[in-house]
């Protein structure tokens, strides 16, 4: 699982400081000519930027009917313009549930695939397919989105988009080769405290910026033992297999939002280390009976994953999973700049030169720094507290009007990297391994982002 294509070592800083003392201009001509080697070559144009063919209506099809996929469905089901027009899972009650939802709501009933593992193909295949989601165990992510692609369909995908840098390339290049997008879903970017520090950033509020945190501290050693939660238990099976951040983008993608990521800087190095894996065997022990077959498992996978991501501006972000053990829901949500911080769970600010010396603001002061989707359309039907409502809600105008996405292929490969990139820092006694550049050189390049302007 932590095979990936090798890579040069990472491109020195264009602008400011360079990194490592003693180096001259011929050290620095030759990191330049090595970076213009660290990706496989195109094989396809870029899709920065790249707007969506607009569309009258936007007919989804959906991969993946468990807990992930079913919750969605009602939230597609509100949005004006988009139709269900598909549905897949290997589990035919699953389709058959979510068909009738889709009937129960006044809709026509959908097609439906179930009943085999590869029943996805022939959705992909339908021509009354635009953009296909996909809410399934993580890896079939890459070959189900690389599969709609080729189909010419448009796609969303759940963290991870890959679990390989292989996988991650091979969306990258597939994405550009047929022209359609693949976006990382599920990314909360379009909560309402995460898009009011993206906006605030922006302005300038925070100075400049630094450095930020982002996490998934989730207790989910109920769910992960539970025997109908994860069909056949597939999500505990990855802490016996890969021993690194397995669920990066939570916490990452809201944080290279506030950093502009791929807009202006990029990820060039990261540095991870996990603690003993001690979590989910206390759990068993506790929970299980001594004949249960999960006595068998070896846990690799250290209860907290912590890394280190350093930016191409020398910022660094802190980066942490944890679903092994007790604890409130976190996802760190933090901003330093030079004027002030911002810190989530709970939200509270500093900022100068109005606050107060060493003393927290409140955060409910800056709501006048909403962004557009939480002051003009609101929290819909929910999901995460409104986010994933606002991020399809999002995505369907995006489609609707012929306007780019907020989030690319680039984003989704980025985000969803240190999935490997972790686990191979901790195999290599927590050495810095490379980002890969899947911008190929056009990291600096201003597209349009989840700071949107209003259509």
């Amino acid at each position: 699982m932590v095979d990936r294509t090798p890579l040069s070592r990472r491109t020195l800083l264009r602008t400011g400081a360079v990194a490592g003392a003693g180096l001259g201009l011929a050290d620095l001509a030759a990191g330049s000519a090595a970076a213009q080697q660290a990706w496989p070559a195109a094989k396809g144009d870029s899709m920065m930027g790249v707007p969506f063919e607009p569309l009258d209506t936007v007919r989804v099809g959906i991969i993946g009917l468990g807990n992930r996929g079913a919750s969605m469905l009602p939230l597609f089901l509100e949005l004006e313009g988009v139709a269900i027009t598909a549905l897949c899972d290997a589990n035919p009650d699953a389709v058959n549930r979510a068909a009738k939802a889709v009937v129960d709501a006044g809709r026509p009933e959908p097609a439906k695939h179930g009943g085999g593992d590869h029943d996805f193909e022939a959705l992909c295949a339908r021509d009354d397919v635009d953009f296909v989601y996909i809410a399934t165990p993580w890896e079939w992510h890459t070959p189900m989105a690389v599969m709609a692609m080729r189909n010419g369909k448009h796609v969303g995908v759940e963290c991870p988009a890959g679990v390989t840098t292989a996988e991650l390339w091979e969306l990258v290049d597939t994405s550009e080769q047929t022209r359609r997008h693949c976006i990382q879903l599920e990314n909360c970017c379009y909560g309402q405290n995460e898009l009011r520090v993206l906006r605030m950033a922006h302005d300038g509020m925070f100075g400049d910026l630094l450095y930020g945190a982002g996490a998934y501290l989730h207790d989910l050693r109920e769910l992960l033992f539970s025997k109908t939660y994860y069909a056949k238990q597939w999500r505990r099976a990855w802490h016996t297999k890969v021993n690194g951040d397995l669920y990066p983008t939570h916490g990452l993608g809201p944080v290279a939002a506030y950093l502009d990521v791929n807009r202006g800087d990029r990820l060039t190095r990261i540095t991870s280390m996990s603690t003993p894996a001690l979590g989910l065997a206390a759990y068993r022990q506790e929970h299980l009976p001594a004949d249960d077959p999960a006595w068998q498992e070896p846990y690799v996978k250290g209860d907290a994953t912590m890394s280190l991501i350093q930016t191409e501006a020398g910022r660094v972000i802190h980066l942490v999973h944890d679903v092994s053990n007790g604890r409130p829901y976190s996802r760190l949500n933090q901003l330093q700049g030079t004027k002030g911080v911002f810190e989530d769970y709970p939200p509270r600010i500093y900022l100068e030169p109005t606050g107060n010396p060493h003393e927290w603001g409140s955060w409910d002061d800056y709501a006048g720094h909403d962004h557009w989707l939480w002051k003009d359309v609101g929290p819909g039907p929910g999901g995460h507290g409104g986010m994933d409502y606002l991020m399809l809600y999002r995505l369907a105008q995006t489609m609707r009007l012929g306007l780019p996405p907020d989030i690319d292929v680039y984003d989704s490969a980025t985000w969803s990297a240190p999935f490997v990139l972790s686990a191979e820092s901790i195999a290599g006694g927590s050495s810095a391994v490379d980002f890969p550049d899947f911008t190929r050189g056009r990291w600096d390049t201003p597209h349009p982002g989840t700071d949107s302007a209003k259509p």
